[in-house]
């Protein structure tokens, strides 16, 4: 049971994150059985962990419904993530290791080469970038904040998509990504602090304020 549970609890919230279940929309556990293959008894149990995570809000008499996001949420967010990532940056900085380095500059290298690719591959992008932020949190050495900003920012940083960034913003980014890198491999803390501030009040402003742009994946 336990095993079937968390198979719903996977599929859902990924549902969730991909927008497969869009934002405010009514969801019902046979829809969700139908969608996923598994029984309604541990599809219920997983929506009952995804209202306590903020995913959903079960509401009496009316249903399930996905969590939905309004901009001054979505923007008071990101002032979290400025405070928590620049700090996680400053300290990643002083206690990184080789390895750690590496890996961080190897993803940067990546993103960079998929910002020119073309077609663009959007999703490759934001798995990298998911990385390359993960590894950040990781090179910081502090579980607890690694696990705080993810139960923050998560589905935020999902809906962020990169198919609202332009070209030129998409290699801002992975600029900002190498210049973190540079300020990590000579442990500087307040270069990696700034750079990590900008780079997140950037993608910030970006979210808020552009329209959703011709898809990426459609530039040759």
């Amino acid at each position: 049971m336990a095993k079937a549970v968390d198979s719903a609890y996977r599929a859902i919230r990924e549902g969730i994150l991909a927008g497969t279940f869009a934002q405010g929309s009514h969801i019902t556990a046979r829809q969700l059985a139908e969608a996923t293959g598994l029984s309604r008894t541990p599809v219920r149990e997983a929506m009952r962990r995804l209202d306590a995570e903020g995913m959903i809000s079960l509401i009496p008499n009316r249903g399930a419904f996905v969590a939905s996001w309004s901009d001054n949420e979505i923007e008071q967010i990101y002032e979290l993530r400025v405070l928590l990532e620049s700090f996680a940056a400053q300290v990643a900085a002083e206690r990184v290791n080789d390895a750690q380095r590496a890996e961080l500059k190897a993803l940067a290298n990546e993103m960079s080469r998929l910002v020119e690719q073309r077609p663009v591959d959007v999703e490759a992008i934001a798995e990298v970038n998911d990385k390359f932020h993960k590894g950040v949190l990781d090179a910081c050495g502090n579980p607890r904040l690694r696990d705080l900003l993810g139960t923050i920012t998560e589905v935020p940083l999902q809906l962020s998509t990169f198919r609202r960034y332009s070209i030129e913003e998409l290699r801002r980014s992975a600029a900002q990504h190498e210049e973190l890198v540079s300020a990590l491999m000579v442990g500087d803390g307040d270069w990696a602090r700034s750079v990590m501030t900008a780079h997140i009040r950037s993608a910030r402003h970006t979210l808020l304020q552009a329209p959703v742009a011709v898809p990426l994946e459609a530039i040759e």
